[in-house]
């Protein structure tokens, strides 16, 4: 049971991580990357909107509502991303001079919701 749960949260995360790239891309975004791993983590969507160069976490969620995000994208979730940024940047030096963004979309069944500067980086 606990495998076929986890395979549905895979291909579940998958389809919502390719609706907010559409979403995205309609927008006016330029998807640069998906799914960009390192040590710390995961950043699943970089994109560039208008000159800043934008990290993107998305959240498909079915049984959570949009005001549950900040259980799911806590500091902790929030520093990996940073920490996954940055590994990018010092591997793609075209985007070193880019002003850049940390971004969230929330997904459900009838909606996409962007929320632009969600976090910052902490220091």
């Amino acid at each position: 049971m606990r495998a076929e749960s986890s395979k549905y949260r895979k291909i579940a995360g998958k389809e919502g991580e390719d609706r907010a790239a559409l979403f995205l891309e309609s927008s006016g975004f330029k998807i640069v990357g998906r799914n960009i791993r390192s040590v710390a983590g995961e950043v699943d969507i970089i994109a560039i909107d208008n000159g800043v160069l934008v990290f993107v976490e998305v959240k498909a969620w079915s049984a959570y509502s949009i005001e549950n995000l900040e259980y799911g994208i806590n500091k902790k979730k929030q520093q990996k991303i940073v920490e996954t940024s940055k590994y990018f940047i010092k591997n793609h030096r075209e985007y070193s001079d880019m002003p850049i963004r940390f971004d969230v979309v929330f997904i459900q069944a009838d909606a996409v919701t962007h929320i632009a500067s969600a976090f910052m980086e902490s220091v």
